[in-house]
């Protein structure tokens, strides 16, 4: 059975710094994309970050450029997102969501594009 599972959020000051985990079960991350989204409260699910498979190339929106990086794992079957100079607006719940696919193809941060989706992890930036 397919299954991502988040971990690492939680409460941070701003400024600080939380890394989160995408952990993956019941199938091979190196042939999928990952993408990170989140959700805060009244707002629609956007992109954070992505990795193409096959350590392809990673994309980040602009709200996370220079202070996110996202990695992979091969030997734990998982990805990561070290997030840095957190700020009250980065408050929301993140996602790590996969995306099959059989030949090398970008990653996107589309929603839409995800078929596999975790339950997701609470961070609050908040001093």
């Amino acid at each position: 059975q397919l299954q991502l599972v988040e971990s690492g959020g939680g409460l941070v000051q701003p400024g600080g710094s939380l890394r989160l985990s995408c952990a993956a079960s019941g199938f091979n991350l190196d042939y999928y994309n990952i993408g990170w989204f989140r959700q805060a409260p009244g707002k629609e699910r956007e992109g954070v970050s992505c990795l193409t498979r096959s350590d392809g190339g990673t994309l980040y929106a602009d709200s996370a450029k220079g202070r996110f990086t996202i990695s992979r794992d091969n030997a734990k079957n998982t990805v990561y997102l070290q997030m840095n100079s957190l700020k009250p607006e980065d408050t929301a719940v993140y996602y790590c969501a996969a995306e099959k696919v059989l030949l090398l193809r970008l990653c996107v941060l589309r929603t839409s594009s995800y078929g596999y989706w975790g339950q997701g992890t609470q961070v609050t930036v908040s001093s």
